[in-house]
């Protein structure tokens, strides 16, 4: 079966269609085979009878030269029969017995109808000239009048009907599967985190009503996601300006050195914390999407990192520039190196390169893949996708580090943003590798 809508609503109506018709044309057939068989019976019979009425008013040795006039004149054969004669029978069909029966019941019970005698094909009817004359002969008619076939114009028709019905078949099917299409397409943006253009709500009822809900759900989608931005944006703003305060409190007033220091370090995570969540509020802040150099990016977060005493080994392939959002794609990247210096404890090395991956149907795509890699514990396979969720981290950690839980999930917003995809992977010496696909249109 297709695997779109379309190609199979239009399968199931065309086979409709042709099953339709080929049941009217069967239906036809049948009713017609009577009154066929009834009218080319009555034709033969008529032919028998004016022939008779010739012969008897014929003398018997003019009889011959009678049978060459209606030869030469009407079309007519006539021709005595034979004890050796060899006759085939017409085809064992309904329309064939309906005219058997027919020309007896018109003819007499003696009457003989054949394909062809002595291999000469035609419409063979026999009879007598009268019911206990023991002398027979044959009339070969036409072969034409004795099967059915359909005229070149019938067919014609037919044909340009079921094409009619066809092309109407597929506009319903189109009309069915482009607002579903539509809606399908609207539903892979809700999904990357993105607003969609409101669906037009007219058409059908029932499309009409799904549309209207389809877009009423987007419409408390985005103000529910507005407002918990603005909740997390607002609480994260609101707590800098104290802990501020307490920083500046603790640098002034704590004496001991180590408790001092101590006081500020868990301030510092307390801001940390609050930046991860203001990050995360704002992963869709509306930053449009720009043709980017994506090598030139990568470079200058690794000469950031390197700057805060993160050095990191890199491996970049000529990379195509692509329509990014070029914040978004540094916070991310940012994101996973912090996690791999975090808990992976040693080395870090980002590799970036175009791949081709192969898809459904065998399409092939052509992808980006950024990977950073570490030497850490790595995460089970069974917690990847649990891990990219919001406020989620491993039970058994990979240090004693702790976090907010939101830096994959930050990630993995990002990757959707950008119709991508965020895979934790083992790394093949040891360590987690983090790769972030990237699609490349066209």
């Amino acid at each position: 079966m297709p695997r779109t809508l379309l190609a199979r609503t239009f399968l199931l109506l065309a086979t409709l269609v042709l099953l339709t018709t080929a049941a009217w044309l069967s239906l036809f057939r049948y009713i017609e085979a009577e009154p066929r068989a009834r009218e080319t019976a009555q034709l033969a019979t008529s032919a028998v009878n004016l022939i008779r009425a010739s012969l008897f008013a014929a003398a018997p040795e003019k009889r011959r030269a009678l049978f060459a006039e209606f030869s030469t004149r009407e079309g007519i054969r006539l021709l005595p029969a034979e004890p050796g004669d060899e006759i085939k029978g017409m085809p064992d069909t309904r329309f064939q017995s309906l005219l058997r029966k027919e020309l007896i019941s018109r003819l007499g019970a003696h009457t003989r109808v054949a394909a062809s005698v002595d291999d000469v094909t035609g419409f063979w009817v026999s009879f007598r000239l009268d019911e206990h004359d023991d002398e027979e002969y044959w009339l070969v008619l036409p072969r034409e009048r004795a099967t059915r076939s359909i005229a070149r114009h019938w067919l014609s028709w037919g044909l340009l009907a079921i094409a009619l019905a066809l092309a109407v078949a597929w506009l319903i099917a189109s009309r069915i599967s482009q607002p579903l299409k539509a809606m399908a397409k609207s539903a892979e943006t809700v999904g990357r985190g993105q607003i969609p253009a409101p669906l037009p709500e007219d058409g059908a009822e029932e499309l009409s009503r799904l549309a209207k809900a389809f877009n009423h759900m987007a419409t408390n989608l985005q103000r529910y996601e507005q407002d918990r931005s603005e909740v997390l944006a607002g609480i994260s703003h609101d707590l800098r300006t104290p802990l501020t305060r307490l920083r500046l409190e603790a640098e002034m007033s704590i004496a001991d050195r180590a408790t001092q220091q101590a006081v500020i370090a868990d301030i510092e995570q307390m801001a940390a914390v609050i930046s991860q969540f203001m990050d995360y509020a704002r992963t869709e802040s509306g930053e449009e999407a720009v043709i980017c150099d994506l090598g030139s990016l990568l470079v200058s977060i690794v000469e950031r990192q390197a700057c805060i005493g993160r050095p990191c080994k890199f491996e970049f392939a000529d990379l195509p520039d692509l329509w990014l959002r070029p914040k978004a794609i540094t916070r991310a990247v940012t994101n996973l190196i912090d996690n791999a210096w975090k808990y992976g404890g040693g080395e870090v090395k980002i590799k970036a390169a175009v791949t081709q991956e192969h898809g459904q149907r065998g399409a092939v795509n052509n992808e980006i893949w950024l990977e950073i890699i570490d030497h850490g514990p790595g995460i089970p396979p069974a917690e990847t996708e649990r891990l990219k969720r919001p406020f989620t981290q491993l039970e058994t950690a990979r240090t004693n580090a702790s976090g907010t839980g939101l830096g994959l999930a930050i990630v993995e917003r990002i990757a959707r943003l950008h119709d991508g995809r965020l895979e934790l992977l083992p790394n093949p010496g040891g360590g987690l590798l983090a790769r972030l696909v990237l699609p490349i249109d066209g």
